[in-house]
């Protein structure tokens, strides 16, 4: 009986854990107003390019009262690698990055530092490509 149990259990732990792992490869497109994910798209090398240009083109601090709009939509991507992001402003290791799309504003970054503190900046660059390759339209 006892066996069965511990079996049950290590089936349901590895299937979680793939379960769990699957979805940190996925890049997830979610909508401000509505507070929920709206697309799920797996993770390719050249969605982590895009990123990794886009994290390359940061140009300064965005900075706003509130840096968190009430409507648009974000798109979280995870990184793997981690990419090393090294500027003037930012120089740490990014395992995640929210790119923010604003209603009526350019878009801009959130990354996380190794102490999980938040960091907006703004970007130079086209997100148009990255957004094809999602199969996303504004």
């Amino acid at each position: 009986m006892i066996k069965k149990v511990l079996i049950s259990f290590c089936i349901f732990i590895l299937y979680t854990t793939n379960a769990m792992a699957q979805t940190n490869h996925q890049i997830q497109i979610i909508d401000i107003k509505k507070g929920e994910v709206i697309k799920s798209v797996q993770k390719t090398p050249d969605l982590q390019q895009e990123v990794v240009k886009i994290l390359e083109g940061i140009t300064g601090v965005y900075v706003k009262l509130n840096p968190y709009p009430n409507n648009g939509f974000v798109i979280k991507t995870p990184l793997e690698p981690n990419i090393m992001v090294k500027n003037q402003w930012f120089n740490d290791l990014v395992d995640e990055v929210m790119i923010i799309f604003p209603v009526q504003e350019k878009p801009y970054l959130l990354v996380f530092d190794n102490e999980n503190q938040s960091h907006f900046y703004k970007f130079q660059g086209n997100t148009n490509k990255f957004l094809g390759l999602l199969n996303f339209k504004t």
